[in-house]
């Protein structure tokens, strides 16, 4: 794991802020009859304004500036011409790349009217986020921060999906360590004042089994289940974990 310096964490905070500006943006245009093309080009041009670079975009050959996630679609689906429709549960994921530092962070958003158990997901997911980041304590271990997130999930009797987890975050996008979302707590490296880790649950409704496309990225429940992903950036601080993917007046290190 990368000890940062202060100012290496307020480089990362700098990406950050833009992903938030382009969460925002996007969270006020999903509506049914957008397609998932139009939030993309919406969320490349506000980057490239801020002077910053879409981290995805080429990643590993990935197509675009953000991955949108449909319904059944875990992570990394490719942005499409297809109009979404009410009901429909919509997660992004938005990296940026702004003076060689990294910010990544992910929502969930249903599209129009959701069904209550759609909104249980939803409710759910950013609870085990909340949880993850407030386990992610100087001193604490790793997996305090997994353990959190499996305590939440499945406690509202619904899966982590395995395979996929948190990272740690800075010149690159993504560091080790791999950061699970499931595991007994008090294990792996301990945490430190200046490690910078993106904390994201992956939930899904139904069984944690996923099935990955040909494409190579676009990843779904293999039972149909919906899924759901929040994802934030999070600083360890003398004071605690500290939000970077948000603004700095409405950070908090008590959830």
């Amino acid at each position: 794991m990368t000890l940062h310096t202060p100012d290496e964490v307020d480089k990362i905070r700098d990406s950050c802020r833009i992903v938030f500006e382009v969460q925002q943006l996007l969270a006020d245009a999903i509506r049914p009859g957008i397609s998932t093309v139009e939030l993309d080009s919406l969320a490349e041009e506000t980057i490239r304004k801020n002077g910053a670079h879409p981290a995805f975009k080429g990643y590993n050959g990935f197509p675009a500036s953000i991955c949108a996630s449909v319904n059944s679609e875990a992570v990394h689906g490719f942005p499409n011409n297809d109009s979404l429709v009410a009901g429909d549960m919509l997660s992004i994921d938005v990296g940026v790349l702004l003076d060689q530092y990294y910010g990544d962070g992910a929502f969930t958003l249903g599209v129009g009217q959701i069904s209550e158990a759609n909104q249980h997901l939803l409710n759910t997911t950013e609870l085990a986020l909340q949880d993850g980041v407030r386990s992610a304590q100087p001193s604490g271990r790793l997996s305090d921060i997994s353990h959190a997130i499996q305590l939440r999930v499945e406690s509202n009797g619904m899966s982590v999906i395995r395979e996929f987890g948190g990272h740690g975050i800075g010149r690159t996008l993504h560091e080790d360590p791999h950061i699970p979302n499931y595991g007994s707590p008090g294990r792996g490296p301990k945490l430190q004042v200046g490690f910078v880790i993106a904390i994201e649950p992956i939930v899904s409704m139904g069984r944690p089994e996923i099935v990955v496309a040909d494409d190579g990225w676009t990843t779904t429940t293999r039972d149909g289940a919906t899924v759901a992903h929040f994802e934030h950036t999070v600083a360890i601080t003398k004071n605690g974990p500290e939000i970077l993917t948000l603004p700095k007046k409405e950070t908090t290190t008590v959830l």
